[in-house]
């Protein structure tokens, strides 16, 4: 995993205290412990979380900004993953007040935001009413960044559709970052069912028997590593824009 000298995990308090007070805001890098069909590890969206998030903290000077990094939330809401072993899941419930839990003491230490970096799309609910109640009932701002949305235009335009859990996209940055945990014999289409459309599916397991969708043969980590890069600036543009109107 990725260090940086702005993670919090290896100051004393003594130099996280003084952090606090300098920094424009806390990343607290969400991922998961869940199945990416046969050829990716359980760790994918962690691995994302912690090498993202490691972006976006040593860019941030750039763009005038002063980035903290909070330890990776291994764990997220991944119930819909369950029927495939290895899988780790917290209930939304559990989940959504962790969230609230650790934005909550970063308040109390003097933080003035926190920045949730999530990679894992099962999360995104709790997120976002996390960030509600932490706005609403703590000293804190609390942002939120589902890291693929600021890439989704290039990864559309190079993969098409259909690019998603364990496809061309997941594939190609573990490729990147990780490619001796890359089972390459392995790889091959994920053919899934078509989604309903007026009411939502149980487990991934009904739509998919390998566990993935898209097509991981296509992965490209040259062309990857473009889009961490493009993505990492348009979040801190974003994030910048916001703190400068006073968010």
């Amino acid at each position: 995993m990725p260090e940086t000298e702005h993670d919090l995990a290896t100051m004393t308090w003594e130099d996280a205290g003084d952090a606090f007070l300098s920094a424009d805001a806390v990343v607290v890098p969400t991922g998961s412990t869940e199945q990416h069909s046969v050829h990716l590890p359980l760790s994918t969206d962690s691995l994302r979380a912690e090498h993202l998030s490691a972006e976006l903290v040593e860019a941030a000077p750039d763009h005038d900004l002063d980035l903290l990094r909070a330890p990776t939330l291994p764990y997220g809401y991944s119930e819909h993953h369950m029927p495939f072993p290895g899988t780790i899941t917290l209930s939304q419930d559990t989940y959504k007040q962790a969230l609230i839990d650790v934005g909550a003491s970063l308040a109390e230490h003097g933080a003035e935001r926190v920045l949730f970096l999530n990679c894992h799309g099962g999360n995104k609910q709790a997120l976002a009413l996390a960030a509600d109640r932490l706005n609403r009932d703590h000293d804190i701002g609390a942002h939120f960044v589902h890291w693929t949305d600021f890439g989704r235009d290039e990864l559309e335009d190079h993969f098409g559709e259909g690019w998603g859990h364990a496809g061309d996209h997941e594939t190609s940055f573990v490729e990147l970052v990780r490619d001796d945990l890359v089972k390459s014999d392995r790889k091959e289409p994920q053919e899934a069912d078509d989604l309903p459309e007026t009411r939502s599916w149980t487990y991934f397991s009904d739509v998919t028997e390998l566990g993935g969708m898209g097509d991981p043969t296509n992965s490209d980590p040259e062309f990857m590593e473009q889009v961490v890069a493009n993505t990492t600036e348009r979040i801190l543009e974003a994030l910048a824009e916001d703190i400068g109107n006073g968010w």
